[in-house]
């Protein structure tokens, strides 16, 4: 009897859902299946959660070591350079005093003599500082065209070298702004900016006077609080220039 009642219940059971089950085992052990074998691939008999710290850490370390020997070798190099065109120089010795003479002037000499340093600077305010008459942010922050002001009244009123932020200008050198920070020879520098030059004072510091530029920065100074300081120096130092002196282009002056 209990027998027939067993076989009874079994009959009641829903051939639909036996088939469902029957067909979903297979597919869940193929998955499974892939899935062990995609994580097997991918660990190539390692840990997948193992810590890589150390490994980056060591590639980090045989990059800086190669990148200083590169730099040792560089260094080496340019030292043979100098000790073959020395060499070479005192073949002609005219022509190394002429070279002499004008590393100066070029700016591949360091220069100690009385001068003038100009520093400019952002406004501390904002535009709500203002009230109504709230000026645009860009009457707020030192631009390329105030900087190069600067530079252009001290050349013009004598100046025997520059620098920029303690980096020598020289013929090639080109001062470009982006937003209110200063690009020079592949430097970034934020305000203020130091500009330095070495010359007769008094003379450079009428030249800063008399530049339409200069005065316009000045009168903004009033206005909206830029930042401007000039001092005589009585003794000061520019360091040589250090850096490429490749050109891309050249064109002759007319």
């Amino acid at each position: 009897m209990a027998f027939s009642r067993w076989k009874l219940a079994l009959r009641r059971v829903p051939t639909g859902r036996r088939s469902v089950w029957s067909a979903g085992v297979p597919l869940i052990a193929l998955a499974a299946g892939l899935l062990f074998t995609t994580s097997a691939t991918t660990a190539d008999g390692t840990t997948l959660r193992e810590d890589r710290r150390p490994q980056l850490t060591q590639l980090i370390a045989e990059k800086r070591k190669r990148l200083a020997a590169g730099e040792r070798e560089a260094a080496d190099l340019l030292a043979e350079v100098d000790r073959e065109t020395g060499r070479l120089a005192e073949l002609d010795q005219p022509a190394q005093n002429q070279a002499n003479a004008l590393r100066q002037s070029a700016g591949f000499s360091k220069l100690t003599g009385p001068g003038v340093t100009v520093t400019l600077n952002d406004s501390p305010r904002r535009g709500a500082d203002f009230g109504d008459n709230a000026p645009d942010n860009d009457d707020l922050v030192v631009h390329q065209g105030d900087v190069q002001a600067v530079v252009n009244a001290l050349w013009a009123g004598g100046a025997e070298a520059m620098t920029i932020m303690d980096v020598r200008v020289i013929s090639t050198s080109a001062v470009r702004c982006v937003g209110n920070t200063l690009l020079l020879h592949g430097q970034v520098f934020s305000p203020p900016f130091k500009i330095t030059a070495i010359g007769e004072p008094t003379a450079m510091s009428h030249a800063l006077e008399s530049a339409e530029g200069v005065r316009q920065f000045r009168e903004a100074v009033t206005d909206f609080g830029l930042g401007y300081t000039e001092k005589a120096e009585k003794n000061v130092t520019v360091q040589a220039y250090d850096g490429s002196t490749d050109l891309r282009s050249a064109q002759a002056a007319p």
